[in-house]
């Protein structure tokens, strides 16, 4: 078998496996992995390939891996009801989880809401905190 052919299928490999780990660790070795194939298909003796492997290989992880550690730690952007939780809500209908009545003006939308505190009565014009969301019920606290 052709060296290129097995620089290509460790190329391969790498990608796969960094798919598989999304841990942008192997990512770099599989680049390395690339132009040590595109080298051995032009005729590059076994040292140059292995040197360009890891020299490539070397460069990618140092330039690449702490941007990619950087992305990892920025917080991931809430969407949908979960965006809502720990917001701000203004009661605009008497809010008593014994009488099953009570809404929220809430992101500009109104709510049906419950007090967190079953034994809560939250009068309107109060402004109360999401704690939760169950289903099309906001769950608040004063």
């Amino acid at each position: 078998m052709d060296p290129w052919v097995i620089w290509l299928i460790l190329a391969v490999a790498l990608a796969v496996g960094e798919i598989a780990t999304l841990g942008f660790f192997l990512a770099p070795f599989a680049g390395g992995a690339a132009v040590a194939a595109v080298l051995a298909a032009f005729g590059a003796g076994t040292t140059i390939e292995a040197a360009a492997f890891l020299v490539v290989s070397i460069i990618l992880l140092a330039a690449l891996r702490p941007l990619a550690r950087s992305h990892q730690k920025t917080k991931a952007l809430k969407m949908g009801t979960a965006a809502l939780v720990g917001q701000t809500a203004m009661v605009v209908e008497r809010i008593a989880n014994d009488e099953g009545v009570g809404c929220v003006k809430l992101d500009g939308e109104i709510w049906t809401a419950r007090a967190y505190d079953d034994d809560a009565v939250i009068e309107p014009g109060t402004k109360v905190h999401v704690l939760e969301i169950r289903g099309a019920t906001a769950l608040v606290a004063e």
